[in-house]
């Protein structure tokens, strides 16, 4: 087999990178067991026709009573590539802990589920930053194994779309908008029998998801579709197994009967259960110039509801979506999550830019100033330290308020507003933080009417 472009460490890393490789990796032929198996003499890192035996009660190989050896059962090479891109059949490292009774290690893709957390985290951040005006979200759980990118070109035959440079399985946004443009053309035509109550038109069409060939001026839609990334239940892929037993027919060399040789083809799939959140985005400047009734109230988010119910109900996403898979159902209570996690997130930068603009406000202050400033920010501490509550007086707050009072009486660069500001301070705070305080008495002591003077 050719050597691959890829970095040395790809194949040096050896079993520790086997076992943490994402299924990516694996399925881009990045690992040396690729072309390498008993035939040729090779004893690692083979890709033979047996798999290690697992036991089902203690999770570790089995190990034969008589010859201490681990056991094999014989699967096709095919499938055992598949299992192995899936992260499904352990290494040989397992087999040598299993002969020694270590228990066997967790792997599979838990050492990349808080990549896909991340990056899930990563969308849901930039949409919240959108103050989610601009995008659309609905969150959906598959009720049957999902599949995508059979078509890419692989040795194998059958592809798997892979999110590069991370390796992870994933929808790319292209697939999403055909889906919903077809589920917006039988909305729009009534298909199924659905009536047409939401308002998909030619209009909305082309406003939203641009202009076909064929159909006028190629131009683009007000709408972008982001890529899926599926949040995996289990730690790996499926290997799923289609047999078609008419291959004799459909290549042309004989007339169909029952008595074909069956011709098992393996692929990848997402198992059900697995959360997928999608992500629409609307150019709503755009938009308003195109089409300013859906830009209105918003209503460009009501006919993309629609067009997700139907594509749940009727179209499914992915491949092999005409024998059941990619089935998917909207689920709220995970889109109440990403709502409230969306506000927290939105909350969190509105009360970060805030504090930004107030230390950008108090850096362009005068050292007067800022003194003034920070004894405000110790008496709103002390206020929520304190619950509500009052010191007694001649604490830390009452001694503060008598050095800011000092200062800017006999400060001699202390300008008269600069003055009036450290005595608003300190008559607005010292009532709500010290307790059983003669304001009267203060202002005398403290000669707050002489700062407030403009002389």
């Amino acid at each position: 087999m050719a050597t691959v472009a890829v970095p040395n460490y790809l194949n040096d890393l050896g079993a520790d990178f086997y076992r943490t490789a994402p299924p990516g990796h694996r399925f881009s032929l990045y690992l040396r067991m690729w072309g390498e198996n008993l035939e040729n003499g090779s004893t690692d890192w083979r890709t033979s026709d047996r798999t290690p035996k697992i036991d089902k009660k203690t999770s570790q190989i089995k190990i034969n009573p008589r010859s201490g050896a681990p056991e094999y059962e014989d699967v096709p090479n095919d499938l055992f590539a598949f299992q192995t891109a899936a992260c499904a059949v352990p290494s040989q490292k397992y087999a040598d802990a299993a002969r020694k009774n270590i228990p066997r290690e967790e792997d599979g893709l838990k050492p990349w589920e808080l990549l896909t957390e991340s990056l899930l985290k990563r969308q849901n951040s930039i949409a919240a930053d959108l103050l989610g005006a601009n995008v659309f979200t609905v969150a959906a759980l598959s009720i049957a194994p999902f599949a995508t990118g059979l078509g890419n070109e692989h040795p194998l035959e059958n592809g798997f779309a892979f999110l590069n440079p991370y390796g992870l399985p994933y929808l790319p946004g292209s697939g999403v908008k055909g889906v919903l443009r077809r589920a917006a053309e039988e909305l729009r035509d009534g298909v199924f029998g659905v009536s047409n109550q939401d308002g998909w038109t030619d209009a909305a069409l082309q406003a939203l998801f641009g202009v076909q060939d064929g159909e006028g001026d190629p131009r683009r839609g007000a709408l972008s579709f982001w890529d899926v990334i599926p949040q995996l239940k289990g730690d790996h892929l499926q290997v799923e197994v289609m047999t078609p037993h008419q291959s004799h027919y459909l290549q042309g060399s004989e007339s169909p009967h029952d008595s074909g040789s069956p011709n098992p083809i393996c692929f990848l799939s997402v198992p059900p259960e697995s959360q997928f959140t999608f992500y629409v985005q609307c150019d709503i400047g755009f938009l308003e110039r195109l089409a300013p009734d859906l830009a209105a109230d918003h209503r460009w988010k009501a006919l993309l509801r629609a067009a997700f119910a139907h594509a749940f109900d009727w179209l499914g996403f992915g491949a092999k979506t005409a024998v059941g898979y990619g089935a998917m159902w909207q689920d709220p209570e995970a889109e109440a999550r990403l709502e409230a996690a969306a506000r927290q997130a939105a909350q969190a930068a509105e009360t970060a830019r805030l504090e930004a603009e107030r230390l950008a406000a108090k850096a362009a202050m005068t050292p007067n100033l800022r003194a003034v400033e920070e004894f405000t920010d110790i008496a709103e501490k002390r206020l929520a330290e304190l619950r509500n509550g009052k010191e007694r007086p001649n604490e830390m707050l009452h001694n503060r308020a008598r050095q800011l009072a000092k200062m800017a009486l006999e400060g001699a660069d202390w300008t008269a507003p600069e003055k009036l500001a450290a005595a608003n301070a300190i008559e607005e705070w010292l009532p709500k933080l010290v307790d059983r305080i003669d304001m009267k008495d203060e202002r005398r002591k403290l000669k707050l009417p002489q700062l407030k003077s403009p002389a």
